[in-house]
Formats: C-alpha cells, structure tokens, sequence
C-alpha cells in the first residue's frame, strides 16, 4: 500500500505517520491483533470483532495490499479463504504489546490488566522498553531522532582524521 497522498513532506519523511497511513485506524489494529491470537476465516473476524461486513472487507483488502496479511484459497474453487499475518504482520507483535501495557496503565485504570505470559516457561513477559545498544533502558530526555542526511555528515566530521 502506498503512502497516503495527503501527509505533508514532514510527515512523508516520518516512519510513524507512514506506518499509520497503513495501519493507523481502529479496525486495522484490532483485525491485526485477532489475527495474532489465532483468528484467520472472514466470518470468524466478524464475530470476533462485531464488524460491519463492509468495513471488514475493506480493511482486510487494505491489510493485505499492505502486505499485513496475506490471503490464503484454502477451499475448492477458490470459495474459502484464511488471512494469514505476513513477517511484516508478525513485526506488528511488540508494536500491539506496547500499546497493551499503555493502555494497561493509563486507560484500563480500573481493572486488573491481561496477564502475558512465556509459553514455554510460564513466566511472565517484561514491559516493552527502549534499550540502549548495552541492553540498559532509555526514558525520552535519553534519546534523540536524526534524519539520515545528519547522521552521515556527524559520522564524517566525527571520523578520526577529520576536524
């Protein structure tokens, strides 16, 4: 799916607003995050969700042409169809886990939040944090955003040799 043509330059530049451009509303999001908990069949999708047929279908075209998800003819004729997540689609997973825990805790304020859990070990999973390249967290004043041109002439004035 291309980018939206109404993201001003800035925007077009920003992984973010592209990335929403793709993903960004309501139903993509909650299709994607059925997805990843097992649910595959059109039908399915809509009873999971209690989605008006339209907007599903237009949704899943999107997520597909987005290459999010990918559908699969799993009946004769092409007459039955999966949606299956893409590696781009999987990708979404800590994106989803991210957004779970803020909600957690700043908009489910008064219910318990869903447990995570490894499968293998049944320990709980750690939040979803911004690491430095040593593996040690990182709070907002710690990080900052360069554009790609920046970074390449900050590397060539710091290059030993150079002044």
């Amino acid at each position: 799916m291309s980018p939206r043509n109404d993201l001003s330059a800035s925007e077009q530049c920003c992984a973010i607003s592209r990335a929403l451009s793709q993903i960004g509303d309501w139903w993509s999001l909650q299709i994607v995050r059925e997805a990843m908990e097992g649910t595959r069949r059109f039908t399915d999708f809509q009873q999971a969700l209690g989605i008006a047929r339209n907007i599903l279908v237009d949704r899943l075209r999107r997520l597909v042409d987005a290459e999010v998800l990918r559908k699969v003819d799993v009946g004769e004729q092409g007459r039955r169809h999966e949606y299956r997540l893409t590696e781009k689609g999987r990708d979404l997973f800590v994106v989803l886990t991210a957004l779970r825990q803020w909600g957690d805790k700043w908009v489910l304020t008064d219910l318990p939040p869903l447990a995570m859990r490894d499968r293998q070990t049944g320990r709980p999973v750690r939040p979803v944090q911004v690491l430095d390249a040593d593996g040690q967290p990182l709070r907002l004043h710690q990080v900052m955003v360069e554009h790609p041109d920046d970074i390449s002439q900050s590397e060539a004035i710091n290059k030993p040799g150079n002044k």
